[in-house]
């Protein structure tokens, strides 16, 4: 089965589109298909910046479709915990699609301006569909319906783009050009098989317990604290890199903070597969989500980063998930 997140903003200070029209008409195209039960779909509307990434952690989706405004070079409009515009930078974008690669196929941008957001996406996932130009409700609601008719259908993406393209034609409206489609493969998404998911545990880990005795965790567990005596000569070479350390406390924190953030991820490892990209994101995904309901916790990781900064950190972390952790805590305000 294929899941289908579709994603909305419509922030107060911009003007109203007709978003809900075109999460139906997709709907209907897809529920009108023969094909139905190969796809699931999830919505989610008011799509605010730390929404887009729990909405993919959580879904972990084969097809995100994006509505609403663009803003060329400038980013994607979501909105903020005021409901005012928040741009997401192309940047910003490419670098969270490329934490789900082996996952997501086809990203659509339903949105004014946004090829250059699909430019930069398409780094990391094979299909990516954007517009060149402004796109008018009607239009835009076309492309939909007429990409996603066909999709269900059992057309390759490229093809369904162009279905797409034509339904906007075949209505008259002047903006069949707008779309445009970066794709490196010709995939169908009914056709391709998903693979299931590994039920094999990796290997636990095994831990040294240092002298500096043991500390609470994040989870309500307990951990090993300090850093093991194998890892001392590269955590103080790493520490020569932090040029904002001051003082030795400052140090000691940095130490103890990215060492507790190791062993929640190895634990986390013990007690769920990690074997495919998906799987580990669901792992970091439950490292953020301890962190997060720790607000002491929190504070103290946000802290470190500021005091020895993002490199700094995510050495003296040194587990094979840093990346994938530290892009999922990117929006803490660091």
């Amino acid at each position: 089965m294929k899941k289908i997140l579709i994603l909305s903003a419509n922030p107060k200070n911009t003007n109203q589109l007709r978003l809900d029209g075109e999460v139906r008409e997709i709907k209907d195209a897809l529920r009108l298909s023969k094909n139905r039960q190969q796809f699931e779909i999830v919505t989610e509307s008011a799509l605010r910046v730390n929404d887009l990434r729990r909405s993919l952690l959580d879904n972990l989706p084969h097809i995100v479709h994006f509505s609403g405004h663009g803003a060329g070079s400038d980013g994607l409009a979501l909105e903020d915990n005021l409901g005012q515009m928040q741009l997401v930078s192309s940047e910003s974008l490419a670098g969270l699609f490329e934490l789900f690669e082996e996952q997501v196929e086809c990203v659509v941008l339903n949105a004014c301006y946004s090829e250059v957001q699909a430019e930069a996406i398409f780094q990391h996932i094979d299909c990516v569909i954007g517009m060149n130009q402004a796109i008018g409700d009607k239009a835009a609601i076309e492309f939909a319906t007429g990409f996603y008719d066909a999709l269900a259908a059992g057309s390759s993406y490229r093809d369904s783009f162009k279905f797409g393209c034509g339904a906007i034609s075949l209505q008259g409206i002047p903006e069949s050009k707008t779309p445009q489609i970066k794709a490196r493969k010709n995939l169908s998404a009914v056709a391709q098989k998903i693979p299931e998911k590994s039920t094999v545990k990796p290997e636990k880990p095994k831990y040294t317990k240092s002298n500096s005795g043991i500390s609470q965790g994040v989870s309500g567990g307990t951990m090993y604290g300090g850093m093991q005596a194998s890892q001392g000569n590269n955590n103080q070479q790493t520490m020569t890199n932090a040029h904002n350390i001051n003082t030795p406390e400052q140090q000691h924190n940095l130490v103890e903070t990215a060492n507790e953030i190791k062993i929640l991820l190895q634990q986390l490892e013990q007690d769920n597969p990690s074997q495919t990209n998906s799987q580990k994101m669901m792992v970091v995904a439950q490292a953020v989500e301890q962190i997060e309901n720790n607000s002491k916790f929190k504070s103290r990781v946000v802290g470190a980063l500021k005091v020895g900064g993002v490199e700094t950190f995510k050495e003296l972390i040194d587990h094979p998930l840093v990346n994938k952790f530290m892009a999922a805590i990117d929006d803490w305000g660091v």
